[in-house]
């Protein structure tokens, strides 16, 4: 009798076309971001924006993508991952044709945060949908290559955000930087509804909308009296607001911990902050994004108002920062962590801290006559010790957590992040802007922004040393790992961990980029 053999189902070869479509959404939504932070100095002179709005074009879209992140991932878990991207890039692109059509400021504003939303439902379905879509034994080699593309986005994002508004295309000044995504944004839609395999979780958790509306609510109130403040001089319902902000998250915390116990699905897993390197890793993680959110919008505003340099040149003065962040990222991960542990993302906060202070002192010295190569130096030690810090601190955070928690701890890491760049966007207000005087003259501008430059970056060397000193609370080494393919290294957890770690991964590449 002959033998009968069950025939070998040959991978399907769409998963590759599904691949290059979320991949090329996650490019968008970062070179998106990054474009803004070079065209912001444009958008004031051409939109008439004041510093308070200026800072909600930026801030905006990362407390929306901070407040939502987790819901959209949740969303994508139990309507479809497949659904929630194509909504998600929809209404993505939608939102980037409103603010590339905004009539003034408010309305640059209001788009920007619908903009933030519809990143958070679109973003977190793109390594959810090559989980499902990609055998284990493909996930390395694939986790490499949206490791490359989410670092292309960040250099080349401030180079196309330069081009785009220095060529003033069709006279538009500022407006391609978001218009470039609707025909992205469309062909996305019409294949990703073609190509892409739709998948849900077999037990997803339910939403958690109340938790939602409290960190929401809690931001709000924080971040709205310190980018107004200045402006309004500071009036008492500001510090009313912001101190009722903690009563805000006093609350979230005490509904969390009831809402553990009823159905086991909070937004924020308290259980997690039991775990003395993951409590000490969100610290860390919140304040790093605060002080990126100060520094890169007061470089930009430095450069381009301050020392009255085109957008272009602003954008290539940052190419060797980006370079010796990519660099150091690789480096650290493969060869120095393994051997020194958490000494190698302590000393990266240290040469961040110094990069700074080097730029202090050649900003003093060279004062409006500074040079892009004057500047390659301190941008490069900076660069440096970012990337010690961005690749392997979210190994450092997820060493002691449980597997079962692995996705929750990598939503709330990507949560913080965006929250933490969210604060410091708010806090220039107080550190850069509060610095710069009133009714100043033409004569007068360059020197007070290169004096508010210099009192920002001190407060971003003190949060670099703070940062070193809670890093004593990391683990000194970070969990074993094995290699996947093409040198990815891939977390020995259980699937979901896979996906945290690369999530993760991405989240950092966002913050290395300033968003």
């Amino acid at each position: 009798m002959n033998r009968i053999e069950n025939p070998v189902v040959p991978p399907d070869r769409r998963r590759w076309f599904a691949l290059a479509i979320v991949m090329t959404a996650a490019f968008m939504d970062l070179v998106d971001v990054t474009i803004v932070n070079v065209a912001i100095p444009s958008i004031q002179r051409d939109a008439g924006a004041s510093f308070s709005q200026i800072q909600w074009i930026t801030a905006g879209y990362a407390l929306a993508f901070a407040a939502a992140l987790i819901t959209g991932g949740r969303l994508g878990d139990i309507h479809g991952r497949k659904r929630l991207f194509l909504i998600g890039i929809g209404g993505f692109t939608l939102a980037s044709a409103l603010c590339g059509f905004a009539a003034n400021p408010e309305m640059l504003v209001a788009s920007r945060v619908l903009q933030g939303g519809m990143a958070a439902m679109m973003v977190p379905q793109v390594l959810s949908i090559v989980h499902a879509t990609f055998p284990a034994h493909e996930r390395g080699k694939v986790f490499g290559l949206f490791g490359a593309v989410v670092g292309l986005g960040a250099v080349l994002g401030p180079l196309l955000g330069a081009l785009l508004t220095e060529w003033n295309l069709f006279g538009l000044e500022w407006r391609p930087i978001f218009l470039i995504n609707l025909p992205v944004g469309v062909a996305g839609l019409i294949l990703g509804s073609r190509f892409i395999t739709e998948s849900k979780a077999p037990r997803a958790l339910k939403l958690d909308l109340v938790g939602v509306a409290l960190v929401t609510l809690g931001l709000l109130m924080l971040l709205y009296p310190l980018t107004r403040g200045r402006e309004l001089g500071w009036p008492l319902w500001g510090y009313a607001s912001m101190a009722g902000a903690l009563l805000v998250f006093g609350a979230l915390v005490a509904y969390e911990r009831r809402k553990a116990a009823r159905d086991g699905s909070p937004l924020v897993e308290l259980s997690l902050f039991r775990v003395k390197s993951f409590a000490a890793g969100i610290a860390v993680q919140t304040v790093f994004g605060v002080a990126l959110g100060v520094f890169f919008l007061v470089w930009t505003l430095y450069m381009q108002i301050g020392l009255g340099w085109s957008p272009l040149r602003a954008g290539l003065t940052g190419i060797p920062f980006s370079i010796a962040v990519s660099t150091a990222a690789g480096l650290s991960v493969q060869k120095l962590v393994p051997r020194f542990g958490r000494k190698v993302l302590q000393a990266g906060a240290l040469l961040m801290a110094a990069g700074v202070l080097l730029y202090i002192w050649e900003s003093d010295r060279y004062g409006l006559g500074i040079a892009s190569w004057q500047m390659a130096l301190p941008l490069v030690v900076m660069g440096v010790g970012m990337g010690l810090i961005v690749a392997p601190l979210t190994d450092a955070v997820l060493t002691d957590v449980p597997r079962e928690h692995a996705g929750s701890a990598s939503g709330l890491i990507n949560t913080v992040q965006q929250m933490g760049n969210a604060l410091g966007l708010g806090l220039v207000s107080v550190v850069f802007f509060g610095a710069i005087g009133d009714r100043l003259t033409l004569a007068q501008v360059g020197p007070a922004y290169v004096h508010a430059f210099q009192h920002a970056l001190g407060w971003v060397a003190a949060v670099m040393t703070a940062i070193f000193l809670l890093m004593f609370a990391l683990p000194r080494r970070a969990a074993q790992q094995v290699g996947g393919d093409e040198g990815t290294d891939v977390s020995v957890a259980a699937d979901d961990g896979e996906v945290a770690q690369a999530s993760s991964g991405s989240g950092q590449a966002r913050e290395a980029a300033g968003v």
